[in-house]
Parts: structure tokens; C-alpha cells; sequence
């Protein structure tokens, strides 16, 4: 029995070995200034993080014809990195650049800014899994293969940003597709009634009655001249002894909730006159008061009015910008096309397999 058994266990060895041989075979090797192999595994790799980033559009598969584009995409940015590092412009490109990057992802998606181990906290507190976890059931990836991914995306957009600086510079949105954009979109151009506060509040610590004491004085203080404000703001006390700042508050029940007001006290807000100065209220950590400075009414925006108040951008300013952004993305990504194809060479590229050896070797997975 003992040597069936044995026997079984290393036919399962030969078999995970055979599996391993075969996810690790090259299928190109890029050589722009060094040697690089593209594995079967790391197609694979690609594969499956391209997948679930589509899984909620009910794909769950690629073509053979699709994983060969996947792979002629890793053979690009392979060549577009060895020439980065080549010139010299990788190395702008830092791990703590990276980093930030990766939370700003994050940030995009939870819509609050966190550190890795505050994200790491939640991501457990949540899903009860890991932050290594949660990356790899997300997306394929290990969080470093995640990372480097990350990063070689980030040295080719400064690589293409320094060969084609002069072409990005000329890209911007025309006066015609401003005002096209504006016309389809002028519903969503509205200013609803908002309120200008400024806010003062000192933390309660562990003196309450002190801290009350103090912000009485500072409310005084401020009613007497109210231009004090402004030395308070620039003060380096401002975060630590006290808090002081400038707020602009939609009326709207959002707004209402992170103030963590009631409906009432909210709605005594907006019917406060300009110049108001509230009493001294006490919340779970402080005692605040605020002063309205100013009143906004609700209204459509026309394209030469402020996007916000207290504010210079204009609608016109603040629609050039995202469409020059998006057209400089679009050039970005041609850009970087044209970059590789004139890289993708005999000389650069070393294609082990081609033709109908390798459109058999990606079927079926």
C-alpha cells in the first residue's frame, strides 16, 4: 500500500511540475537593453485581472484572438519600460510615487483618502481578509505583482510625456467643443442655495470646562472684530489648539448629514442673515460656533459664472479643463501606441511562439 502510495504522490508531482513547465514557457522575449521573458503564466496573469475588471458586464471569457492582443499589449509595455530605463526616465518614477498612486485608486473608489495601513484596517474590518487578500481575489494579482503593474503604468506616461512634451502642450479643448458641451450638458450646470460659515471650534481634551471657557473668549473675541478670522486661519495653533476655517454648505440633505445637524437646526442655518454669530454649541469632541458670511441663491450657471462661489473658475475655465484632460488622455494612449509600434522590431522582440502554435497554446483557458 505504502508504495501505491508513494507511487500516487509522485505522478501528482510529475503532473504539478508538468503544469508549472508549462505556465512558465516563454512566448517573447523583449530585449530593448536587457533581456526580458513574457511567460504563459503571466499572460495568464493578465488575463484573468482583464476579466474581472469586465465580470460585471457578464464577460467571462476571452477569444483566443483577444489574449493574443493581450499579449502583444504586454510585449508593448515592456518595450515602452526598457526605453524609459534606457534614457534615464524610470527613475523618476519612485516606490513612494507608486504608493500614492495606489491609494489614490482606492480613494477613488471608497471616496475617502486613507493610508495603506488604514486601508488594510477597513479592508479586514469588512471582507475579513487581508489587504494581500483582497487584492489578489480582486484582480489576479499578488499586491507587488499589483504594484509593479502600477508602476510600469506610471513610467509610461512619463516616457511618452517626455518624448512628445511639445505635442501635449499644443492639445486643448476648441471654443466650439466647450460651448457643444456645455449646451448637451446645461442641466447639470446648477448652483443649489448654499451658505458661506466660518467655523471655530477648540477640542475639549481633557478639560471640558476649559476648553468651553476658551471658545467663549475666542467667540467674543471675534464678534468684537470679526477680521481676526483670518489670523486664526493662517495660525499654526489652527489644527491643534483650535480649528478654524472658511466652509461653503449646499442646502441639501448630504451636507445636512455630515454636519451631523438636525433638519431643524440645518434649517435655521440657511434662514440666518449674513453676519449672524451663533452661540457657543458643544459636540462630542468640541465646542464650536460659526458666522454666516455669506448667502448664495440657487440658479443655473451660464458659462461665464464662477463653477462655485468664493472662487475665479468659470464654467467655461472648468469645462476647458476636463476636455482638454480627456483629449491629452486620448493623445496620451495614441502617443504611446506609436511609441511602442516604432520600438516593436526584430531586433527588440524575440517571438517564441507565433501562428497556429500559439493560438493552440491559448485555447482553452
Amino acid at each position: 500500500m505504502k508504495r501505491v502510495v508513494i507511487g500516487i504522490a509522485l505522478m501528482f508531482g510529475i503532473a504539478l511540475s508538468a503544469f508549472a513547465q508549462n505556465d512558465l514557457q516563454p512566448l517573447a522575449v523583449v530585449k530593448v537593453n536587457k533581456s526580458e521573458t513574457i511567460t504563459l503564466k503571466q499572460l495568464k496573469t493578465r488575463v484573468a485581472y482583464t476579466l474581472r475588471q469586465y465580470e460585471a458586464y457578464g464577460i467571462t471569457s476571452l477569444t483566443v484572438d483577444q489574449k493574443e492582443q493581450l499579449l502583444e499589449t504586454l510585449i508593448d509595455e515592456k518595450l515602452i519600460v526598457q526605453a524609459a530605463t534606457r534614457d534615464g526616465i524610470a527613475a523618476s518614477v519612485t516606490d513612494t510615487m507608486v504608493d500614492q498612486a495606489f491609494l489614490n485608486q482606492i480613494a477613488q473608489s471608497l471616496g475617502v483618502q486613507l493610508t495603506e495601513a488604514q486601508l488594510s484596517d477597513l479592508i479586514k474590518q469588512q471582507t475579513g481578509k487581508t489587504l494581500q487578500e483582497y487584492i489578489l481575489s480582486n484582480t489576479g494579482m499578488t499586491l507587488a505583482e499589483f504594484k509593479a503593474n502600477l508602476k510600469n503604468q506610471l513610467i509610461i506616461q512619463q516616457y511618452v510625456l517626455a518624448k512628445k512634451q511639445n505635442e501635449i502642450q499644443s492639445v486643448s479643448a476648441t471654443d466650439a467643443e466647450i460651448r457643444a458641451f456645455y449646451d448637451m450638458n446645461k442641466q447639470t450646470f446648477v448652483q443649489s442655495d448654499m451658505i458661506s460659515l466660518f467655523i471655530f471650534g477648540v477640542p475639549k481634551g481633557s478639560d471640558a470646562v476649559a476648553a468651553r471657557a476658551a471658545a467663549v473668549d475666542y467667540r467674543n473675541k471675534y464678534v468684537a472684530n470679526p477680521s481676526i478670522s483670518t489670523t486664526w486661519k493662517a495660525s499654526p495653533d489652527n489644527g491643534t489648539k483650535f480649528y478654524a476655517e472658511d466652509q461653503l454648505i449646499p442646502k441639501n440633505t448630504s451636507a445636512q448629514q455630515q454636519l451631523g445637524w438636525t433638519t431643524e437646526n440645518f434649517s435655521k442655518l440657511f434662514a440666518s442673515s449674513i453676519g449672524y454669530v451663533s452661540d457657543i454649541t458643544e459636540t462630542a469632541t468640541n465646542y464650536q460656533f460659526y458666522a454666516v458670511l455669506n448667502k448664495y441663491d440657487a440658479k443655473m450657471l451660464s458659462l461665464s459664472d464662477v463653477i462655485q462661489p468664493n472662487t475665479t473658475v468659470t464654467v467655461y475655465e472648468y469645462i476647458r479643463s476636463g476636455l482638454t484632460q480627456n483629449k491629452i488622455s486620448e493623445y496620451l494612449g495614441t502617443a504611446a501606441q506609436a511609441l511602442a509600434d516604432e520600438l516593436n522590431t526584430s531586433a527588440n522582440v524575440e517571438r517564441k511562439k507565433t501562428g497556429d502554435e500559439l493560438k493552440k497554446l491559448l485555447e482553452g483557458w
